[in-house]
Formats: structure tokens, sequence, C-alpha cells
């Protein structure tokens, strides 16, 4: 019986050069086509008359595989958890 290949190892790459972005939350989330799509928001002043307007602007969307975003939610749940933040399902 013939051994199966191996699959090739798949490097990480980090790049200094990728963005930041900043969100106060995520809004929404929708499935399609087995890919998890989070829309990010950032709330925002308006210094156009006093006192400023808040508005919730949509700042990003964050597209994912069903298993990558699993593991995103995962994976971040326990880092917050190890520093400390425990989840309160009231306050949410």
């Amino acid at each position: 019986m013939a051994k199966e290949p191996k699959a090739p190892e798949i490097v990480f790459v980090d790049n200094a050069q990728a963005p930041d972005i900043y969100a106060t939350g995520a809004t929404g989330f929708f499935v399609s086509n087995g890919a998890i799509s989070i829309t990010l928001e950032s709330i925002r002043a308006s210094h156009s008359e006093p006192p400023g307007p808040l508005s919730r602007v949509v700042v990003g969307r964050l597209v994912m595989p069903i298993t990558g975003a699993q593991g995103l939610a995962i994976g971040l749940f326990d880092f917050l958890e190890k520093q400390g933040f425990k989840y309160d399902r009231n306050a949410v």
C-alpha cells in the first residue's frame, strides 16, 4: 500500500505593512456560501456643529471561512479569559 503524500507546510509570512483597523463594535454577522461576514463599526463625532453629533460608521468587513471564524471566536475568548476578562452573559 502506497503512503499518502504529506501536505506541504504552509509558512506564516508577517507583513509589517498590513493595516490596523480600529473598531468600537461588531455590528452584524452574515453567512453566505460557507463564509462569515462581520461588519465592524466605529463611533465618530462630527465637529461641523456643536455639540458634535455621534454616528456609528462602518469601518470595514471581515470575511472568513466558517472554520476560520470559529477558530477566531474560540481563540479570542480563550485569550480574553487568560487576560482576566470573564464572560458575563448579563453584560451583553
